[in-house]
């Protein structure tokens, strides 16, 4: 299957986009000063709402880097076949 050039860079858009946003999240979830990630305050034991966040991010970060991984890859065939 061959993919166009604009889809192509969606899909390599759409993984440095994941990267950035679900870096991010993963930094303020470490931060978490509200008592929802982490019993009594600053770094205790995690929650159950730490590991089920934690695990959609990192669920996220493999999806989006394997959707950017096939839209470089689109990219580098349309590239060979100039």
């Amino acid at each position: 299957m061959k993919l166009s050039r604009p889809v192509s860079w969606f899909l390599t858009a759409f993984g440095v986009w994941s990267w950035i946003v679900w870096t991010t999240f993963v930094k303020n979830l470490w931060k978490d000063a509200s008592g929802l990630a982490f019993e009594g305050g600053d770094h205790g034991s995690p929650t159950s709402y730490f590991w089920v966040h934690l695990t959609l991010a990192v669920t996220s970060l493999v999806l989006g880097t394997a959707i950017g991984v096939l839209g470089v890859r689109g990219l580098r065939a349309l590239r060979a076949a100039r």
